[in-house]
């Protein structure tokens, strides 16, 4: 499991991709990705590209980073998931919550 983050060059995007198994054991590092910057990005990615599994921590850490990013309001984007992560994600409502592609 890694967690990498790159913001933009203007500050206004942060991109987060998780790589291997996004659990419990991720809890620091993905908060550590966008508690770090002094200034709050507009716009949130959260790659999964390279994501192969989620539990049901990893929906607690996007609703923490959504808090973060400004709740109701935030722009968050949960991009590049393969099947099985997007079922979970359907399931658990999250396309109501994120805009998911």
């Amino acid at each position: 499991m890694s967690v990498e983050s790159e913001v933009s060059l203007d500050g206004k995007k942060l991109t987060i991709a998780i790589k291997g198994r996004f659990d419990f054991g991720s809890h620091q590092a993905f908060r550590d990705a966008y508690e770090r910057f002094y200034k709050v990005p507009e716009t949130y990615i959260v790659d999964l590209k390279e994501t192969t599994y989620m539990d049901s921590s990893a929906l607690g850490m996007l609703l923490l980073l959504r808090d973060h990013a400004g709740g109701e309001d935030a722009e968050v984007r949960v991009l590049n998931s393969n099947s099985d992560v997007r079922k979970i994600l359907a399931i658990s409502n999250f396309d109501k919550l994120f805009d998911i592609s």
